[in-house]
Formats: C-alpha cells, sequence, structure tokens
C-alpha cells in the first residue's frame, strides 16, 4: 500500500502540507562518496563504504593486463596439500599459465597450525608417569584427543569415554608433559624457564575460579545490590578507621614535639614578647607555618614505620623552608658553610639530624632579627633627617636678608615657606601690574 492510498482512507490531503519560508528547515547536504575502482556497485551498496575485515586485492593489480607473451587460463586439476596425512584426494580451479600447471605445495597449507603434544614410550611411563588414579589406556586415550582436537580440553571432556571433568583432564595431561620434560631435560636449568614448569596448573586454584565465577553469574539483581551495599559499608569503616589512625599519629607527633615547641620561643633564640608585638607579620608568620609544616611531614613520615633517616631530613629540611624565599635559603646555607658544618650531616643518626634542623632553624631566626635590625636602623635615620629639617635653628634654614626700614645691621631672618590657603591673596596686595578681573553678571 502506497502512501497515496494510506491518505485516501484516512481522509487527508494528498499534497504535503506547505511550510512557510521562516519553517522549512534546511536539510545538511549528505556527503556524496565515490564508489572506488574494481569494486561492483552492489558490493558497495551493501558495504556501504565499510573496509573489509579481510585485506582485499590490490586495484591496480586488477586493471593491470596481462604480459603478452603469457597465456593464461584457470583449470580444474587435482591439488597436493602437505596439511593433510591421509590419501584424500582433491580437486580446486588452478591458474595455469601457458599450459604448465603449478607444482607447489597448496596456498592455504601454511594455515594449518598444530599443537606439539609430546609422546612418551612404555619404559617412561613405567619409569615417570604411573599414577592410582589413571591407567596407562586412559592416558593414551587422553593424549590421542589432545592431539585431535588440539588441546580443546571441552571437547576432549565431550569425547572421552570414561566420566572425567576438564580439571581432571587438564590436571593429568600437564602433570605428565612436565614429567617428561624433567626427564629428558639434562640438568633442572635446561627447563627453569619453560612455560608448563614456570606457571604449573593448579587444579584447585581452576576449580575456585570457575565456582565463584558461577557464583557471580547465578546472582539476583538483589543479591548484587545487597553486596553493593556490604562492599561501601567496608570502605566507609576501613576510612574511618584510617582516619583515626592518622588523628592518633599526629596527637603523638605533637606531644614529641611540645620540646621543641618551646626551644623555639625561649629566650635563646627569639627576643622579648614586648619586641615580638612590634615586629611585623613578616617576621613572626615564618616560624609559625614552619612549625606547622614541620609537625604535619613528621606525622607523614610516621605513616611510613619505615623510612630512610636522611630521607626524613630533606623532608623535614622542605617543610622548614617551605615559608621563606629561595634567596633566604641560600642565605642559609651560605652561613652553614662559613660555620664549617655539612648541608648534610655525615652520621644522620636521630640526634644528629634533630641538631642539625635545629641549627638551621636558629640561622633562619637570626637572618629575620638581622632583617628586623636593618629595618629598625633604617627607620630611625629616616626619623632623624626629618627631626632635624622640622628644627627652627636649623643653619641651613637660615638666610640672611636686609629689612627694607632698617638702618642698623642686618638680623638674621627665616624665610617663610609657600603656603597655599584661602586667605593668601586677600593678607598679599596684589600687584600693580595685574589687570582687574572683569565683572560678571553675578556680581551686579
Amino acid at each position: 500500500m502506497g502512501g497515496t492510498d494510506a491518505k485516501d482512507i484516512l481522509g487527508l490531503p494528498k499534497t504535503p502540507l506547505s511550510l512557510s519560508h521562516h519553517e522549512k528547515k534546511s536539510r545538511p547536504q549528505k556527503e556524496s562518496h565515490r564508489k572506488p575502482d574494481g569494486i561492483s556497485r552492489e558490493v558497495y551498496a551493501l558495504t556501504g563504504g565499510v573496509a573489509p575485515l579481510m585485506p582485499s586485492i590490490d586495484v591496480t593489480h586488477l586493471k593491470r593486463p596481462p604480459p603478452p607473451h603469457e597465456k593464461v587460463a584457470w583449470q580444474w586439476l587435482p591439488i597436493k596439500s602437505s596439511a593433510r596425512k591421509d590419501d584424500l584426494q582433491l580437486y580446486h580451479w588452478v591458474r595455469v599459465v601457458n599450459g604448465v600447471p603449478p607444482t607447489a605445495d597448496y596456498s592455504f597449507a601454511k594455515y594449518n597450525k598444530s599443537v606439539d603434544i609430546l609422546n612418551y614410550t612404555d619404559d617412561e611411563y613405567e619409569t615417570h608417569l604411573t599414577d592410582p588414579l589413571w591407567t596407562k589406556e586412559e592416558t593414551d586415550q587422553l593424549f590421542e584427543l589432545c592431539q585431535t582436537f588440539d588441546l580443546r580440553f571441552t571437547v576432549i571432556a565431550d569425547r572421552f569415554p570414561l566420566p572425567r571433568t576438564v580439571e581432571e583432564l587438564k590436571d593429568r595431561y600437564y602433570t605428565v608433559t612436565r614429567a617428561l620434560l624433567r626427564a629428558r631435560a639434562q640438568s633442572p636449568a635446561d627447563v627453569a624457564n619453560h612455560p608448563l614448569l614456570k606457571e604449573p596448573y593448579d587444579i584447585s586454584r581452576d576449580r575456585e575460579r570457575k565456582r565463584a565465577l558461577s557464583m557471580v553469574l547465578s546472582q539476583s539483581r538483589h543479591q548484587e545490590k545487597k553486596d553493593a551495599e556490604i562492599l561501601a559499608e567496608a570502605k566507609r569503616i576501613s576510612e574511618m578507621r584510617l582516619a583515626a589512625r592518622r588523628a592518633a599519629d599526629i596527637d603523638v607527633s605533637g606531644n614529641e614535639n611540645v620540646g621543641l615547641d618551646k626551644a623555639d620561643g625561649g629566650p635563646g633564640c627569639s627576643v622579648s614578647p614586648s619586641s615580638n608585638s612590634q615586629l611585623p607579620a613578616t617576621a613572626v608568620a615564618p616560624s609559625t607555618l614552619t612549625m606547622a609544616d614541620y609537625a604535619s611531614t613528621l606525622a607523614s613520615l610516621r605513616m611510613l614505620h619505615v623510612y630512610l633517616r636522611t630521607y626524613g631530613l630533606e623532608q623535614m629540611v622542605q617543610a622548614a623552608s617551605s615559608a621563606v624565599g629561595l634567596r633566604t635559603i641560600k642565605r642559609v646555607e651560605q652561613t652553614l658553610q662559613d660555620l664549617g658544618v655539612n648541608l648534610k650531616p655525615k652520621v644522620p643518626t636521630k640526634t644528629v639530624c634533630d641538631e642539625h634542623l635545629e641549627l638551621r632553624k636558629e640561622i633562619l631566626t637570626l637572618l629575620n632579627l638581622q632583617k628586623q635590625l636593618q629595618y629598625k636602623e633604617s627607620e630611625g635615620s629616616a626619623q632623624r633627617e626629618g627631626s632635624y629639617a622640622a628644627m627652627p635653628d636649623t643653619p641651613k634654614d637660615r638666610v640672611f636678608a636686609s629689612e627694607p626700614f632698617s638702618f642698623g645691621a642686618e638680623r638674621p631672618i627665616k624665610k617663610e615657606p609657600k603656603r597655599k590657603g584661602p586667605g593668601r591673596q586677600a593678607d598679599t596686595p596684589s600687584p600693580a601690574h595685574k589687570r582687574p578681573r572683569k565683572l560678571k553678571a553675578s556680581d551686579l
């Protein structure tokens, strides 16, 4: 039934509803793909331009004409394949050039790959391969099926005459193969890297794997949801335990560093509380940040439980120097070199590392105090220069000028600085040569 018949039945107009100019939507133009040469139109319409799974023949090879001196023909001839061990005679269409049929092996025989199965003798079986759960006839049948079906144990278990599981067949085959490899090797080192000996087959593990896989595949939606909730709860409990352990380690490290905090605030390495209140925030903030970083670094190192002392010292030095600049770090290292102290202790015991870190902190405090001393000295010199400029009897502020109405000796007078103010023009008489101001309408 066509579209017009359906419209007649439904009573709809045959012509489509005309859309306005604004309602018309521009359809994107489809990209036109040109059909490649060497492919028929039907095949290209089926594939739609998708690349083939197997590599195709080169197009140039199809267009190339045969040489003029060669006469090519296709004949139905018998073929010889090295992949077959029987006397079955097969035929195939063969390309014959100048009436001479090809004598090479069948082109698809190279794809016949098989697994190398070890064979054993009766003496080797009696010496190395005996097993109370397996007879020689069962073992022979197993190896024949392995050779026939290329170690496809699922098929082998289906064709095996006795009721044996796939795991039992695998275990017997790999056990016999490992025993043969060890017996035929001149020394154990010759077969030490063999895959069957390096990673032996474990029947119990294989059974457990299949049992777990069957349990997972047979679960219902309710069981899957319940398992997800249990895993989420276990993850939450582990995260809570880890957070509590970290908090306990930080508390322990904080208690051990109480003496170090007191040493930083003692009289030997800091100034009085009154002077600290006068110092700017730049001098106090580095020490506070340094102690916080040092405590956090020490807590993180204790989480490792085992670490190199030199690594711990480097981390602590980095934490102590994180709040200062690169120039200050270089000045600290230069001070250590001037004092004849190595940048890294030669014997990094716990006591030596603590003393080395304490020395670095004291040098950093000394550099901060020197910086504040320079700041105070420059501030004092600036205040002194300002006080000298403000004194009335300063010689450089004195000028000698004669009074216009004095007949006696000249006396020094101080030159007053010019001041700008609203009453300046009212106090000072206007010069005679200044032009009078024009009157405005508002002045009348």
